[in-house]
């Protein structure tokens, strides 16, 4: 009995310690941290352009497998990609046609493709 009544105690003591719900309080129902307050954003954009070649080839390790590389050059608007190589420094070049001209075509490890300069 003594120990029921210590039970209900505790559990009235909780309640009481949380307390009511009050109607009228202003409630922020903000869910998660707040990741910037700022109204800039603190980093450059990120270069989504899927022709992404601005004439200038980015050395590094490149992720990009030989069919992979294929599929930049021929979403680039080449045909006939020839035998892919990759260079040391990352580079996937080849041989391709574009309007009816054979020319030497290369993919860096961003994705960017890239004719060789005449």
């Amino acid at each position: 009995m003594i120990k029921s009544i210590l039970s209900l105690t505790a559990v009235a003591a909780l309640l009481a310690a949380c307390g009511g719900q009050d109607d009228n309080a202003d409630v922020d129902n903000t869910q998660g941290p707040v990741v910037s307050s700022s109204e800039a954003p603190r980093n450059e954009a990120v270069n989504t352009d899927p022709n992404m070649a601005d004439g200038a080839l980015t050395p590094g390790a490149n992720s990009f497998t030989e069919e992979q590389a294929r599929g930049a050059i021929e979403s680039a608007g080449y045909t006939e990609v020839g035998p892919l190589t990759q260079n040391d420094q990352g580079v996937w070049t080849a041989t391709a046609q574009r309007d009816g001209s054979s020319v030497e075509v290369s993919v860096d490890y961003r994705g960017a493709v890239t004719p060789a300069a005449n």
